[in-house]
């Protein structure tokens, strides 16, 4: 089944174009990371998924509802954790859990999700006196609260140390393994990286692109960084890989030679510097990280082939 189906999408604010002609689907049980720089349209479209927007043009289905006629249904089936929300500060951190539980109707132990999200300590204390990484444990645990089939972070890593942070991508390749389907919003891509199935890059309001991190590095020119451990690296030798086309850099060093270049030439790196007369002893691959590929498809600085 498909989880989120966003067909058309058009969102203006007068004469601002938010998002423009957005076609989106998120299968269930997967991890979709939604990406871009700030006004990019992201949180808009949380939004518009939350019915708190409504599109000026296009079809929002979530969970195989359509989120405007069918919005109480489809949020008894939904766990959100929102960007810049608001705890209680009078209410303890097991109050807010058993207001969240009574309120899904379910049966959950608020103990258990308390040491779920890592306050197991802090159940007893008002919000009032959490730190900004302890509201945000609060509010995901409100959100884990019934099982949702489907869960929606923005930004779920505002104000989490690195423990919270990792703790945070515990649960949600969890609840992906149970079946639910994520999809959040971030910044730090790094963590996207680690847990994402699937990406989709906003900029401008318009879907740049839509797949798996792999094959964003596939369709994009970020660069492939070959680490190569030779000897008899000459001033001829690395002329020679500097006028392949698709080579961006070369460096040599004691520790290694680094050709910084496209996915589809390090091949020919390799056979350029034996036929120069080097003897590569090694060599291996640092792919373009999701931060690469990020720039790639947000700026204007670098060639999208695909």
């Amino acid at each position: 089944m498909t989880a989120i189906e966003i067909d058309g999408v058009t969102k203006r604010f007068g004469d601002v174009v938010a998002v423009r002609d957005l076609s989106l689907d998120v299968e269930s049980g997967e991890v979709f990371g939604f990406l871009g720089p700030n006004g990019a349209g992201k949180s808009t479209t949380i939004n518009m998924l939350l019915d708190f927007v409504r599109p000026t043009e296009g079809e929002i289905r979530v969970l195989g509802r359509d989120v405007h006629d069918e919005s109480v249904a489809v949020r008894q089936h939904l766990g959100v954790l929102p960007e810049g929300f608001s705890t209680y500060d009078r209410l303890t951190g097991r109050q807010h859990l058993e207001f969240a539980i009574e309120s899904k109707g379910s049966d959950d132990d608020p103990d258990a999700i308390l040491e779920r999200v890592g306050l197991d300590d802090a159940g007893d204390r008002t919000a009032g006196g959490y730190s900004k990484g302890m509201a945000q444990r609060l509010v995901l645990g409100m959100a884990l609260v019934g099982d949702p089939d489907l869960l929606i972070l923005d930004e779920p890593s505002t104000g989490l140390d690195p423990n919270g942070a990792r703790r945070m991508r515990d649960i949600v390749r969890e609840e992906a393994d149970r079946g639910a389907t994520v999809f959040f919003s971030s910044h730090i891509l790094g963590q996207v990286e680690s847990v994402c199935d699937r990406v989709g890059i906003l900029r401008d309001g318009e879907l740049v692109a839509e797949d798996s991190i792999e094959g964003l590095r596939e369709a994009t020119s970020a660069d492939t960084v070959l680490r190569i451990d030779a000897d008899g690296v000459t001033d001829d030798a690395l002329a020679a890989v500097r006028g392949i086309e698709g080579v961006s850099e070369v460096s040599d060093s004691d520790e290694a030679l680094r050709v910084s270049c496209q996915s589809d030439v390090k091949t020919t790196v390799l056979s350029t510097l034996e036929d120069a007369g080097v003897d590569v002893r090694d060599f291996e691959t640092e792919e373009a990280s999701l931060e690469d590929l990020f720039v790639a498809y947000t700026t204007d600085g670098r060639e999208v082939e695909a």
